[in-house]
C-alpha cells in the first residue's frame, strides 16, 4: 500500500509540475528535471510549457479570426464565418449592458480576452496523459498544456488589466482626480487615513481576485481530473481487474468533462466580464 501511494503521489506531482527554465544548482542554466530544481530556481524561472502554449494558443486565436476577416462573405457564409459574426455580437452586446463609457479599444480587448481565456481552459478537456507521454518521448520531463492553471499567466493577464484600469482612471480623471478618489471617497477629507487604506485595498483586490478565481477553479478542474486518471492506473493495475473499478472511471470521465465544459466557459466569461466592468469603474467621476 505504501508503494502503491508513493506511485500516485509522484504521479500527481508530476502532472502537475510545469517545464521550468531557469539557473540550476550548478550555476548553468537549464531546465529542471525535478520539482526541488524548479523550486530552486527562484523568482527569475520561466515556465515554459505556460508561455509556449499562451502563445501558440493566442496566434491560433488571431489566425482564424484574420482569415475570416479576408475572406469574409455576403452570400452565403461559411459555417467558421457564422461562428465569428455570432462571437462578436455577443461580445458587443455583453460590453455594451456592462461599459457605459466610449471607448473603441474595450469591445476589442474583451473578445481577446474571451477567446485567448477560454482557448486556455479549454486544454483542460484533453486526455490529462496524451500530452506529457509524447513530450516524455521527446525527452522533455515534464509539459503542462493548461497555462489557466499556473498562476504566473493568470496574475500576468489580471496585472495587465490592472495597469489598464490605472492608466485610464488617470487619464479620464487626471492624477488629481484619481488620487482624489483614493483619499477623499467615502469618509471626506478627515477621514483620509482610512479613506486610503479601504481604497487601496479595493484597487488591489481586483488584480489578486480575476487572478486567483481563474487559478482557483482551473486548477481543481485539473486535480479532479488527474484523481479520475489514477482510478484506471488502480485498475489496471489489479490483479483481476475491477469492471466496477473501470466502469466509475469513464462515467466520472464523462460527467466531469461535461460539466468542466461550463466551468470552461464560465470563467472565461467572468474574467472579460469583470475586466469591462473594471474599465468602465475607471472611465466614471467616482465609483
Amino acid at each position: 500500500m505504501s508503494s502503491e501511494a508513493h506511485t500516485s503521489a509522484e504521479y500527481i506531482k508530476h502532472h502537475l509540475q510545469n517545464l521550468t527554465y531557469g539557473q540550476l544548482p550548478d550555476g548553468s542554466w537549464g531546465v529542471a528535471h525535478s520539482a526541488e530544481e524548479a523550486k530552486a530556481m527562484g523568482f527569475w524561472a520561466l515556465n515554459l510549457d505556460t508561455f509556449i502554449m499562451s502563445l501558440l494558443l493566442g496566434a491560433i486565436f488571431m489566425l482564424v479570426f484574420r482569415s475570416v476577416a479576408k475572406n469574409i462573405s455576403t452570400g452565403t457564409p461559411s459555417g467558421l464565418q457564422n461562428f465569428c459574426e455570432w462571437a462578436i455580437e455577443f461580445i458587443d452586446s455583453s460590453v455594451r449592458g456592462s461599459f457605459s463609457a466610449k471607448n473603441s479599444m474595450v469591445a476589442p480587448l474583451a473578445l481577446t480576452i474571451f477567446f485567448w481565456v477560454f482557448s486556455m481552459n479549454l486544454m483542460d478537456l484533453l486526455p490529462i496523459d496524451y500530452i506529457p507521454l509524447l513530450m516524455s518521448s521527446l525527452g522533455v520531463p515534464f509539459f503542462k498544456i493548461v497555462p489557466s492553471t499556473d498562476p504566473n499567466a493568470t496574475f500576468g493577464m489580471a496585472i495587465g488589466v490592472f495597469l489598464l484600469v490605472l492608466y485610464y482612471s488617470i487619464k479620464m480623471k487626471g492624477l488629481g482626480g484619481f488620487v482624489g478618489e483614493l483619499t477623499l471617497q467615502p469618509f471626506g477629507k478627515w477621514g483620509m487615513p482610512v479613506n486610503l487604506l479601504l481604497e487601496g485595498v479595493n484597487l488591489i483586490a481586483k488584480p489578486i481576485s480575476l487572478a486567483l478565481r481563474l487559478f482557483g477553479n482551473m486548477y481543481a478542474g485539473e486535480m479532479i481530473f488527474i484523481l479520475i486518471a489514477l482510478m484506471g492506473g488502480a485498475w489496471a493495475g489489479a490483479s483481476l481487474g475491477s469492471a466496477t473499478l473501470y466502469g466509475s472511471q469513464i462515467l466520472l470521465s464523462l460527467g466531469w468533462a461535461i460539466f468542466h465544459i461550463l466551468i470552461v466557459t464560465l470563467q472565461a466569461f467572468i474574467f472579460m466580464t469583470l475586466t469591462v466592468v473594471y474599465l468602465d469603474m475607471a472611465h466614471q467621476e467616482h465609483h
